[in-house]
Formats: structure tokens, sequence, C-alpha cells
């Protein structure tokens, strides 16, 4: 086959979809339709990727320019075929070219490349029967069943909207007559527009085939033009990924409460409770299991570890068999050793646990190295912060932090030392050492409590 070059059609705005991004940039499991489709088009290996952008362009090379594809700016949006003709510029006299759309962010490559096939050297449209098919382009067929032109909702008369095969707008289109078929378009239709569809007529015309595909399922080629088919997207998407994972062993105990945002990675008999979210790139090692209510991103959990429910985890790597929450906090750069609990409402962020320590209950541990089989006492507190700059707390190995303890960094607790409850610690601990350091208890003799007065 000839080299392939593919146009992506994303400058409209989006009216419906009452936004001030614009709609190519809304999500589908974490990433924009665009992102979705350029994905998909990269799989194809094209000679290059061409994406028409105009309303919200800075908006859109914001998020997207790292993308290896040409910016083709379209000034005035003025119909499907003008869209296509601006893009001229990066398409050569040879090969043949693929148009696809920014907002049909589920269209595979599967798909695509069956169109390909079908479409060889000649033309090829991918088509769906739809039961309700009002607004969109009939495709209309002769006597010999051969598709001659579409027609569009607006422009159909009554026998023409009867029908209920339709044009995704999914065209293969060669190149050498390509430029040729543009120029010819005009405007006198309903819509005042070019429509990229009238090339299917020139194409009769000019005798080269039109190779129908339909599309396997309607969802590949559904685009969105408002937030309702947008959620109904996003659920297809997530109910497709949940069967994915089902089928690679893991157990979901409600395939219909789950998101992917981003990529998932599991090993054998992980389990995941309900109204869990992964984003970026998470992997779960084996016999992982995550309670209910768990937003997890880019995180790396080890084998036999279990997440409690309404845990939140991010930028973070936890070794095996470790215990994390309920209600625990890993921010970026936590990295936990294998067996390391870490109880109700602690958080850590930027520090390394050692294996097997624990922190239970109500604690704060940030830029803070700790050894292994340490044990950190309810609402202790590395103090690292002093408004302008951050220090460090180390704590060694077998070290017991008391209850209440606050650890004023930079500062160093030995191996094996101990802190009092409700100590304020503020110079290094030595190893096997019991530190006290906490104001004289004292009883204020003479002293009456206020009591609010009695009411007649």
């Amino acid at each position: 086959m000839s080299n392939l070059y593919i146009i992506i059609l994303a400058a409209g705005k989006g009216t419906r979809m009452y936004s001030k991004m614009p709609k190519v940039l809304h999500q589908i499991g974490g990433k924009s339709m665009l992102e979705h489709v350029i994905n998909t088009a990269e799989q194809l290996q094209p000679e290059s990727i061409n994406v028409v952008i105009g309303h919200g362009k800075e908006q859109v090379l914001a998020q997207l320019s790292h993308k290896n594809v040409n910016w083709v700016e379209q000034t005035e949006q003025l119909g499907t075929g003008h869209a296509v003709k601006s893009a001229l510029p990066h398409i050569p006299q040879t090969g043949r070219t693929l148009v696809l759309y920014g907002d049909v962010p589920l269209i595979d490559t599967a798909t695509l490349q069956q169109l390909l096939d079908t479409a060889g050297e000649e033309v090829g449209l991918l088509t769906d029967i739809l039961d309700n098919p009002t607004g969109y382009g009939r495709i209309i067929r002769n006597q010999n069943n051969q598709v001659t032109a579409i027609v569009e909702e607006k422009d159909a008369n009554a026998e023409q909207k009867a029908i209920t095969e339709i044009n995704t707008g999914i065209f293969v289109l060669p190149n050498n007559k390509l430029a040729g078929w543009l120029n010819a378009l005009n405007a006198n239709n309903a819509q005042g527009e070019y429509y990229l569809t009238d090339v299917i007529g020139l194409a009769n015309a000019d005798n080269i085939a039109v190779h129908p595909l339909a599309v396997r399922a309607s969802y590949l080629a559904a685009g969105v033009n408002n937030k309702v088919q947008r959620a109904e997207l996003e659920r297809i998407y997530q109910n497709n990924r949940a069967d994915e994972l089902l089928k690679q062993g893991v157990t979901l105990r409600d395939p219909a409460r789950f998101d992917v945002r981003g990529s998932l990675k599991c090993g054998q008999d992980v389990v995941i409770d309900v109204n869990c979210v992964f984003s970026g790139c998470v992997e779960l090692a084996d016999d992982v299991q995550i309670g209910a209510n768990c937003v997890i991103h880019n995180a790396k959990i080890g084998a036999g570890t279990v997440i409690a429910p309404f845990s939140h985890l991010e930028d973070c790597e936890i070794g095996a068999n470790a215990q994390i929450g309920p209600f625990a906090r890993l921010r970026p750069n936590a990295v936990l050793a294998d067996e390391v609990h870490i109880g109700n409402f602690v958080e850590v962020k930027n520090s390394t646990i050692g294996k097997g320590s624990k922190a239970n209950h109500l604690t704060y541990l940030g830029d803070a190295t700790i050894g292994t089989k340490t044990n950190i006492g309810a609402g202790t507190i590395t103090c690292n912060y002093d408004g302008v700059n951050k220090y460090k707390t180390v704590i060694g190995d077998e070290v017991r932090i008391g209850s209440d303890t606050m650890l004023v960094a930079p500062v160093t607790v030995g191996d094996k030392a101990t802190t009092a409850a409700g100590s304020v610690i503020t110079k290094n601990c030595e190893p096997n050492k019991l530190v006290v350091a906490r104001a004289k208890q004292v009883t204020i003799e003479g002293w009456v409590r206020p009591e609010k007065p009695v009411k007649k």
C-alpha cells in the first residue's frame, strides 16, 4: 500500500460544552479527547499527522505541544472540507489520507486498519447504522448498493431522512485526487459550508470506487458535542477498561464503580473495591488489595500490600506486605520498604521509611529518613519547615518515638533511642538513650477556673 498521511480536525469551539476550554481538550479517562485520537493515529505509523486547530489553539498547544504532529491553523471555520483543505500543504500528491476527528475519542486502531485495508488505493468510508439517525448525514446508495453520495440532515428530503445508515465522517482519500476534489467543493447548501462529504459524489464522477465499512460498535465512531455525550463515552471507556482487567484475573468488587485515568498494571490475585480512582501510571503487584474509595496516582505497590479504604497515594512507592490506611495520605517521594505500617490520618511526604517501621496514628512525616523496625507514636510531627527552608529528620533503627513528639529538624535520633511522650526534640539523640524534652509540670495554687453563670 502507498504511504499514509493523517489529518485530524480539531478546530471547532464546541459551543454546547458550555466551557472556556476547547471541546477537544475535554477528557475521557483522564486524557484529552484529542490526545486519544493522536495516540491512535500514531499506532498506524503514518508519514505525518496533521492536526487542524482554530478555536482555543493556545490552550491546545499548551497541553499537546509535545506531540510529534504538524499543527495547522484554520483561521475561519467554513466546514469540514475547508478544514481538510487547510492541511493540504502537508499532504503530497502521492499516497492516501485518513481523515479523523478530535472529538471522536474512542476510535481504535483495529477499525482504522480495517478501513484502510478495505479502501485500498481508492476511497474508504466508515459508516454506522443507528435506530435514530437524526442529525447525521445519510448514506445514499444506488440500485447496485454502491455508495453514490452523502446527504446532510439539513439538506435531506423525507425519503432520505428515513435512511438509517449514517456517515461517521471518517474517510480514506487518494492524495492524487484530494486537492482537485477539495478545490471543486462549493457552499451551496443549507449551512453555507464546504462539506467534505461532497467528495463522495466527486469520486463517483471520476469513477473512483467508494468502499464503505460499517463500524462494529457505534461508540467507536461516536462524537462528543455536549457533556452528556462525553459522560456516556466516559462510562463506555471505563467499562471496557474494567472488562480488560477482569479478563486478566483482577477482582473488581463492582466494575461499574471503577475509574482508570491513566495506565494500571496488575499482577495476579489483585482485589479492588468500589469507587477507586487510578491516574497516571499505577502498578499493583501480586495479591495487592485496594480498599474502597482510594485515590491512587503514579504509584508502585509491592506484593501482598493492603491499602485500606479512603487512602490517597501520589507519586510514591510501597514495598511488599505493607499496610496503609485507612485515611492515610502518601505524598510525592514517599518511599516505603516492605512491611511498613502507615495508619489512619498519617501523612508521609518526601520521606524514606525502612522495613517493618510503623506510624499508626495521627502523624506527619516530612523530609525524613527512618530506619527499620522503628515505631512512631501517635501525634508525632517532623517539624521540617521554618517558613523559608526545609530541613531533614533522621531516625535510626528500632527507635521508639513517644506519642506527641515534635522533632524539630535538622535533628537525628540514634538507633534504639526512645523519646518520651510530649517531647520537643531540638538536639540530636544518642543511641540507646531515653530522651525527655518537655517542660516541668507544676500546679498553680489559688487558681480558680472560670465558670458560666447559672441561669435562673
